[in-house]
């Protein structure tokens, strides 16, 4: 799957047809994360997926995994995001937090739209923003924050085996994950992940608030 302008033009009519659900803070806080699609580039390797030997310009998502040292979900896969601050929009918000974790500046105008509110049970709404980051070669990861920064490609997420389920503590619900490699993604990452694959590429209005998280996940 490459990133053209065919790839931008499907996944931006999708987002604006798509009826995002909305859930409102309350007691939880508000933030947001941004799913920015990209060129693979050189990639990085991951367990069970190697990186590509030249460029490429297949369609990826960036990813991070959170620095040891934080104090919570240290080392887990993560979409850039954070809080919300007072008075700001979760589409700033995602911008800012882009910019602050890897060095990637992006404009309101590379923003394509929404996927649904997602509550954790760590106490937060978090808000996904879908945005057009294009080549973005260069990028600077804070230390404080981000442990490594890896280009995903798009159809890894598209495997037959995704999402993993299983059964959550919670009765009426299922704990997603989404392979990668031979390693696996934990929700909340991996349902804004799926979500983003069945609206966005694949065209499906796909809901995934019911999905539960793995114990690990909910400090």
């Amino acid at each position: 799957m490459q990133l053209d302008q065919a790839l931008h033009a499907a996944v931006h009519s999708r987002l604006q047809s798509f009826e995002v659900q909305y859930a409102a803070a309350g007691a939880h806080h508000a933030a947001a994360v941004v799913v920015a699609l990209m060129e693979e580039g050189l990639g990085t390797a991951v367990h069970g997926l190697e990186a590509p030997a030249q460029w490429s310009r297949e369609a990826a998502i960036l990813l991070t995994r959170r620095a040891a040292t934080m104090s919570r979900h240290s080392g887990q896969w993560a979409l850039p995001g954070g809080r919300l601050d007072e008075g700001e929009t979760p589409e700033a918000a995602a911008l800012r937090e882009l910019r602050e974790e890897v060095g990637l500046v992006l404009e309101p105008e590379d923003i394509l739209g929404r996927l649904d509110d997602y509550v954790t049970r760590s106490g937060f709404v978090i808000t996904p923003i879908v945005a057009w980051a294009g080549t973005a070669t260069d990028l600077f990861p804070n230390a404080a924050e981000v442990g490594s920064v890896h280009r995903l490609r798009v159809r890894e997420f598209m495997r037959e085996d995704a999402p993993l389920l299983e059964p959550s503590d919670e009765p009426g619900r299922q704990i997603l994950r989404m392979p990668v490699g031979r390693h696996w993604i934990a929700a909340p990452t991996a349902a804004v992940l799926y979500q983003f694959r069945e609206v966005c590429i694949a065209g499906r209005s796909t809901r995934v608030a019911h999905f539960d998280q793995p114990v690990f996940a909910r400090r």
